[in-house]
């Protein structure tokens, strides 16, 4: 038995790695790495100080079963599970949140005066538009006075020149055609009516000078749905030079030229959400008086088609048929 033993602290003293002082320079950290602590996964934490802390993370998930249809529930047991995932029960009416960002028309318009731009101040007719433009001075004033209770810089001559920077360029972004930019420049009410029938054709406008500065003739407030929902509509009468061709997607001119220049007086309708802090002023629509004469129709170009193949068929046939009674008299005038 002792021999046993003896035998056995031979075989392990033998086994036993030799001290790190008998290795090389090299090996030796390599031993001195391997016979520190390793803390694996599966071991305790080596301070028990948070052990309670630690407990309380673990949360009790209920899994639902998932074999559980709804159509073998009853009203009940619907309301129970809908009330322990907390649910709520559906409702027999849609709601969905919209956004008024502008109104839908013009409220009160303008009627712009007949033969205004052509009648001279001192004439009859033009000293008659005065007076009655002073009498109708009233409301836009109250208006503008609750327009300047929400931006306190609002003066009327500036907002002209401002209105005809944000006119200028909203032309400009409908030649360019820039969908994105030009929705930040006018309302939703106007956006559709600018693109409308604009697909395929090329807009060159170019706008000259000013005839006239342009003045604000007209200002309006109202409420939508409540009354601190405000919005303003100003319209501005420009009176100015311009030049406009359009040219269809064969490049060939419908409307306008590029070369003669028109005198344009226009009246242009600016709104703004007052109610929005955040609100800018934009192209809302244009005024068009019911005395003005329509405007001449676009030259359209169509294509020429050939003849169609039953006529041009009708036509040979009947060419043929002289033909062949011609031949038949030769023939009998032979034999």
């Amino acid at each position: 038995m002792a021999s046993f033993v003896a035998a056995s602290r031979a075989a392990i003293k033998f086994l036993q790695l030799p001290s790190a002082g008998f290795l090389a320079p090299c090996l030796q950290n390599a031993t001195v790495i391997n016979q520190q602590q390793v803390r694996h996964r599966r071991t305790k934490h080596w301070d028990p100080k948070w052990k309670r802390l630690r407990k309380a993370k673990f949360v009790k998930i209920d899994i639902p079963n998932l074999n559980e249809r709804p159509e073998d529930l009853s009203q009940e047991e619907m309301k129970t599970r809908m009330k322990e995932r907390g649910i709520l029960p559906p409702r027999p009416w849609l709601e969905r949140p919209f956004h008024i960002s502008c109104t839908g028309g013009v409220f009160e318009p303008y009627i712009p005066p007949e033969g205004d731009g052509r009648m001279s101040a001192i004439s009859r007719e033009g000293a008659k538009q005065k007076i009655e433009q002073l009498e109708k001075k009233t409301k836009s004033m109250m208006a503008i006075r609750k327009i300047r209770n929400y931006d306190e810089d609002f003066e009327p001559p500036e907002f002209a020149t401002l209105a005809q920077d944000i006119y200028i360029e909203a032309h400009k972004t409908l030649c360019e055609k820039n969908k994105y930019k030009l929705r930040e420049i006018v309302t939703e009410r106007a956006y559709p009516e600018l693109m409308h029938n604009v697909a395929d054709k090329t807009i060159r406008w170019q706008f000259l000078k000013s005839l006239e500065p342009p003045r604000v003739v007209h200002a309006r407030c109202t409420d939508v749905i409540t009354k601190e929902n405000i919005f303003a509509q100003v319209t501005v009468r420009f009176h100015s030079q311009q030049t406009l061709a359009i040219y269809d997607r064969f490049g060939r001119l419908m409307h306008g030229s590029e070369t003669v220049a028109k005198d344009c007086l226009e009246y242009v309708v600016f709104e703004k959400h007052l109610a929005n802090e955040y609100g800018v002023w934009r192209l809302h629509e244009k005024i068009i008086p019911d005395w003005m004469p329509p405007k001449a129709p676009a030259f359209i170009t169509y294509r020429v088609d050939d003849e169609p193949p039953v006529a041009a068929a009708e036509t040979e046939s009947k060419e043929v048929a002289p033909a062949e009674g011609a031949a038949k008299a030769e023939t009998v005038a032979t034999a």
